[in-house]
């Protein structure tokens, strides 16, 4: 199968990765340093067990996932309207979309764009970082969840096709479920561990960042309940931060963008459960004040960008 990965970061290099270890035609859309070290040689995972380079085609342009059969989709979500808005004059009509990415409201924008049969919407569970340049590593178990947005479309050879490579895969049928209880579990640690520079452990560990976790957890959960997930608030919150008694070693993708100087992922995070709050007449006071915090680390980084390429332009 023709494989294309949008965003070919930590998840998509891994996920796709794994896909052309198996065998498939991996297309990874990149740029940067990223994008030079794996055009130079190859993409290195190194795995727990085992290291290995990934041959594929590594390139910058569009067009070459014209072709693909299955659209791995892993950009920030900050990109997706404009990464969707590029690629849809590019795709074939018959391939089907798979958002692996943070956050639920990405399935929604990309359904709009290419169709609500042709897309569908995975839950990662992976501890996958670029280490370096052209390097993937990926440490602790891995797990995806699929499922398909509409009840024509059959996730069936999507689930093969990762299993077929050695993943452990399943099939929802309640996936936006799936990818909101993974949401409260990102919105209670990505977005603290970014202003802190804390990894999980250190926020279980101490004692002050734990209760902050605690409180934003609670205002997830409530929004969460107003938007139609089910579940016993107590029993949601405790499973939130059993898990996270699995990950203390982990450095969340928001801290991994905010420590590489990149935009953070402040909207997917927390702005929707914010103003989600704020439909439902929730008072979100902590959302509220990281969400405040990290939006201003946002503007900064983006002023100090364009401030940097107004000089480049100018010599």
């Amino acid at each position: 199968m023709k494989v294309g990965v949008a965003g070919a970061g930590a998840v998509g290099c891994y996920f796709g990765g794994r896909l052309a270890e198996a065998g498939h035609d991996v297309t990874f859309l990149a740029r940067g340093s990223h994008l030079s070290a794996m055009k130079k040689e190859g993409l290195f995972i190194k795995e727990e067990s085992r290291g290995y380079v990934v041959e594929g085609n590594f390139t910058d342009d569009y067009r070459e996932l014209a072709e693909s059969d299955l659209l791995l989709f892993c950009v920030k979500s900050n990109d997706t309207k404009d990464m969707a808005q590029s690629l849809k004059a590019e795709l074939k009509d018959t391939a089907y979309v798979m958002t692996l990415q943070n956050g639920v409201e990405n399935e929604e924008f990309l359904s709009e764009t290419f169709g609500e049969d042709r897309v569908l919407s995975a839950v990662t569970y992976v501890q996958a970082a670029v280490e370096n340049p052209g390097v993937i590593r990926q440490q602790g178990r891995v797990k995806l969840v699929v499922g398909a947005l509409s009840l024509v479309t059959n996730p069936s050879p999507f689930i093969d096709l990762f299993q077929e490579a050695g993943l452990d895969c399943v099939q929802s049928e309640q996936i936006m479920v799936r990818k909101w209880k993974k949401l409260m579990w990102n919105a209670t640690f990505n977005p603290l561990s970014a202003v802190s520079g804390a990894r999980v452990g250190e926020i279980l560990e101490d004692k002050d960042l734990r209760r902050t976790a605690e409180n934003i957890c609670d205002e997830v959960i409530t929004v969460a309940s107003h938007s139609g997930i089910p579940g016993d608030a107590e029993a949601m919150a405790a499973q939130i931060f059993s898990r996270a008694e699995y990950a203390k070693q982990h450095q969340t993708s928001m801290l991994q963008d905010r420590l590489r100087g990149k935009p953070m992922e402040v909207e997917a995070m927390c702005g929707y459960l914010k103003r989600q709050g704020e439909m439902n007449g929730i008072e979100t006071p902590a959302i509220q004040s990281i969400y405040s915090v990290l939006n201003f680390m946002n503007r900064k980084l983006r002023f100090k960008d364009e401030s940097l390429h107004s000089k480049t332009n100018q010599h």
